[in-house]
């Protein structure tokens, strides 16, 4: 570790995060402590934790007030996770229709967020200062796990407009600090590829962050132009948000001439699993509660595949108790390598947002898409289907609230993204029916993402 890294890492970030009222510090500290526990002794942890996360829920959260009343549950009688299979599992519609009741009264500021999710499905739901920190202390942990820290030259390949649109003069100087430099990852054109690629071999950063859709396609492009990137020292690659296909962990790897590092999760359900070199894709499991689910909601055993359900218990301000994620996976039932008691996910299935390709033959993520779609009022469920470069569908499920002109903005936007030839038909259903997987994507795109 440089005396730069070290400066950032034991002293500006803490600090940052002590003004901002987050105790990330000693959440890492205990997260690096737990994880050499056995697995057993990891839950005999939680389960104290699990019963004041379940009864403060009973007492300060309306909803749960109500829920826990009607099913006579106690949270006191909690012996094992298994017992929380006596709850209800919680889907988007029941936040959608709890809306403010899930809002723990007395509670401090909470922010607002917004997800589409992997069923195209637009939730709004709040996080609050305990759930950030959890975020942030998990994410640092797994960082540390690849001998490279917080201060270390970090590139982030992103496209959510909740950092694009953050970058203030204050943010601005945090990253330069910290040494972190954000890459938009929704317009994929030559141009950009090629700006992409200087700007990472300026940085010579250690760690890559991004969609792995993203990084590959930037890793593609350098080799096609013949500009080697293997010679950065780059560390590890992380990875999130998507699916990570073989493919692209072995491009990612070949270019960069690092290692791939998958990571699971979402806004909505936390930080949920890790890869570690070892290759074990490891829950967090101090504090999220992962269960696998039959489609009758039963639980399956470990080794079966079914939904991901997450119990997170740094969701105090808007708790999220046996959230339905809409992926499906698999727990393992073997031992990690490295030593760590943490429990493994075996298999994770389903993720995956395509490219979309504009009229003039640019790249464009498809999340640019989703962004026009998943916050507008009165959208239920959507689903983008990218026929040709001149021709694109959005089937959409309208619900109470969507404005008059819903369909001229849809539109609009599509054609501000896609090219102002390309035509764009909006369709409105009952429902969209799932893939013959049983998932939902959100963005189906039958144009090849070449460049």
């Amino acid at each position: 570790m440089s005396l730069y890294t070290a400066v950032c890492a034991q002293a500006l970030f803490p600090l940052h995060e002590w003004l901002k009222g987050h105790d990330s510090v000693a959440v890492r500290r205990r997260l690096e402590r737990s994880q050499w526990l056995s697995a057993e002794a990891i839950d005999a942890e939680r389960l104290p934790r699990l019963q004041a996360f379940l009864a403060k829920a009973g007492q300060q959260v309306p909803y749960y007030r109500d829920l826990f009343r009607e099913q006579r549950f106690d949270p006191a009688e909690i012996k094992s996770t298994v017992d929380l299979a006596r709850l209800p599992l919680l889907g988007k519609p029941e936040i959608r229709s709890a809306g403010e009741r899930l809002k723990a009264e007395g509670t401090g500021k909470l922010s607002r967020y917004n997800t589409g999710g992997s069923s195209g499905e637009p939730l709004i739901f709040y996080i609050g200062a305990d759930r950030v920190t959890h975020d942030v202390a998990a994410k640092w942990r797994a960082t540390r796990w690849w001998n490279v820290d917080i201060g270390d030259r970090e590139a982030v390949v992103w496209g959510s407009p909740i950092e694009l649109g953050a970058q203030d003069r204050v943010r601005g100087l945090r990253d330069a600090l910290l040494r972190t430099q954000l890459l938009p990852a929704f317009e994929m054109s030559e141009a950009k590829l090629d700006g992409f690629v200087s700007a990472l071999r300026r940085q010579r950063p250690a760690m890559l962050f991004g969609y792995p859709s993203a990084l590959s396609h930037i890793a593609r492009h350098a080799e096609q132009r013949g500009v080697a990137m293997n010679d950065l020292g780059i560390k590890v690659a992380f990875v999130t948000s998507e699916r990570l296909y073989d493919e692209q962990r072995t491009t990612i790897s070949r270019v960069f001439g690092c290692p791939v590092a998958n990571g699971y999760g979402g806004r909505d359900a936390g930080f949920i699993a890790h890869e570690c070199p070892a290759g074990g894709m490891h829950l967090t499991a101090e504090d999220i509660v992962v269960e696998i689910v039959a489609p009758d909601g039963s639980l399956l055993p470990v080794g079966q595949a079914g939904e991901i359900v997450v119990t997170h218990l740094g969701t105090r301000g808007f708790p999220f108790i046996r959230y339905r994620t809409g992926d499906v996976g698999v727990l393992g039932s073997t031992a990690c390598r490295c030593g760590r008691g943490l429990p493994l996910l075996a298999e994770i299935q389903g993720r995956s947002t395509d490219f979309v390709v504009a009229a003039d033959g640019t790249v464009i993520h498809g999340l640019a898409l989703i962004y026009i779609l998943r916050d507008m009022p009165g959208v239920k469920a959507f689903k983008i289907v990218q026929e040709s470069r001149d021709h694109a569908r959005v089937v959409l499920v309208a619900g109470e609230g969507l404005a008059p002109d819903a369909t001229e903005a849809i539109v609009a936007g599509f054609k501000r993204r896609l090219g102002q030839p390309v035509h764009v038909d909006v369709e409105f259903v009952d429902e969209i029916p799932a893939e013959a997987s049983g998932k939902f994507r959100y963005v189906v795109s039958r144009v090849a993402a070449t460049v």
